[in-house]
């Protein structure tokens, strides 16, 4: 008996161990068009950790891009520049969506990002809270969301644990 007790203590350890800890909620979509145009807009910073929303966004780029979506652009650097001496992500993406507009694109995604940080204490795990939604331009409607919570172990790098993250995000989204 105690050696099935270790046994099953052993698997569930190690199933926490590559798992990490994860809360994610998503809103089921329709089925999306993956050859319309797609933007993607700015991901808005909510922590304290400068750049993050920057961060986020280059990484949904890459896995969208690894996922087939090759149809999609990101905003304009040049829309940038004011909103970040004034330190206004709200201002960048207000001027993102009105670009997107502009450009005639189906579908915009964006989000928030909520956490983006190593936790304080001994063992300093890095901690990642995103929120992702795609956007219907032509209803202005939110077609899709999700939003999601990581934590990882003391040697991982908060990048790291953001991929993981908003890749398993992506993954909930049905293209056709």
């Amino acid at each position: 008996m105690k050696k099935l007790s270790w046994m099953v203590f052993a698997i569930g350890l190690l199933t926490v161990m590559t798992h990490g800890c994860t809360v994610i909620d998503y809103s089921r979509d329709p089925m999306l068009d993956a050859h319309a145009p797609w933007v993607l807009l700015p991901i808005v910073n909510h922590t304290e950790t400068p750049q993050a929303g920057r961060r986020a966004e280059a990484i949904t780029e890459s896995l969208l891009y690894s996922q087939g979506m090759t149809q999609i652009r990101r905003y304009p650097s040049a829309l940038q520049d004011g909103s970040f001496i004034l330190g206004s992500d709200n201002t960048l993406y207000e001027s993102a969506l009105h670009w997107a507009k502009e450009e005639k694109a189906r579908y915009a995604i964006t989000g928030t990002v909520d956490e983006w940080r190593y936790k304080v204490g001994i063992d300093g795990e890095p901690a990642v809270g995103v929120s992702l939604r795609i956007l219907d331009l032509q209803t202005n409607h939110v077609v899709w969301s999700a939003v999601g919570g990581q934590t990882g172990w003391s040697r991982e790098a908060v990048s790291a644990v953001a991929q993981k993250l908003i890749k398993r995000l992506l993954e909930e989204v049905s293209v056709s």
